[in-house]
């Protein structure tokens, strides 16, 4: 478990914080990185005491998504990563690069993302995966998967049908625009704005620890069942159209011409 860069803060107390910690790079994600926060989550699940986790980035961003250097890594071993996202662990629906995102729906407290500076890519997914998201106006937000030839494939099957139409979903997927917090908040992909969202990520906590725990955690379980679909086919797709996606030529000319800076030429 990377340590050094995911932060548990106040695992045994009533309200806990998990901050990404590594604002040089603006909290990109590496594959430990990624692991460390379902270790994170799994931890919490096990705590009787809590009543509610907050979600953060140090440095004043959230995440820029996955780091470069780790894409570069796995396009080095892309059969294995393929098996990987195609075979989930023993007892689980989501594959390892789901669970991220999938962990915080899997607890029975509510969980908070406060947001600034970029969410982009997985770090979007991370953060959609929480009950709520409370953002400054003039974050960035976008999911950016388009933009290297990939679809995302984070648990999004799971969070956006719940909080967008499907033709701004589409929109967002397809174009990989980058949004601000305040439009994020219009589309209805944010709950809440702040410029202090940490600060009002902690208010908001407090307010849900005062109320009955019983009422809160069933409140969580009866919205996530009236909006479940079938999240494990669901959740095999996303692994299905993205290992066909991965490292094949329009997705390889895709990372060529961002890199270089050039219009893209498809086959």
């Amino acid at each position: 478990m990377s340590q050094e860069f995911v932060e548990l803060i106040g695992a045994d107390e009533a309200i806990a914080e998990v901050r990404l910690n590594r604002p040089e790079k603006k909290n990109a994600l590496t594959l430990e990185m990624l692991d460390a926060l379902v270790a994170a989550g799994k931890e919490l699940a096990s705590k009787p005491g809590l009543r509610a986790v907050i979600l953060s980035g140090e440095g004043g961003d959230f995440s820029a998504g996955l780091d470069t250097g780790a894409l570069m890594a796995m396009a080095g071993k892309m059969d294995a990563i393929k098996q990987e996202m195609l075979s989930p662990p023993e007892c689980e629906i989501a594959n390892r690069f789901q669970l991220p995102a999938v962990v915080w729906s899997q607890l029975a407290v509510p969980v908070i993302a406060a947001l600034e500076g970029v969410c982009f890519g997985g770090g979007a997914q991370i953060a959609l995966g929480a009950d709520f998201r409370v953002a400054r106006p003039d974050m960035r937000f976008s999911i950016m998967e388009g933009k290297w030839g990939l679809i995302p494939d984070m648990g999004i099957s799971q969070s956006l049908p719940k909080l967008l139409p499907a033709d701004r979903a589409k929109e967002l997927i397809m174009t990989a625009r980058v949004i601000t917090g305040a439009e994020a908040h219009a589309l209805g992909l944010v709950t809440r704005l702040s410029d202090a969202p940490r600060q009002e990520a902690r208010a908001f906590a407090e307010a849900l620890a005062g109320r009955s725990p019983d009422a809160i955690r069933s409140g969580k379980q009866l919205v996530d069942a009236i909006y479940a679909g079938q999240p494990a086919e669901h959740l095999r797709l996303e692994a299905v159209l993205q290992a066909e996606l991965m490292g094949a030529p329009n997705q390889v000319e895709t990372i060529m011409a961002n890199m270089q800076k050039r219009p893209p030429v498809y086959r």
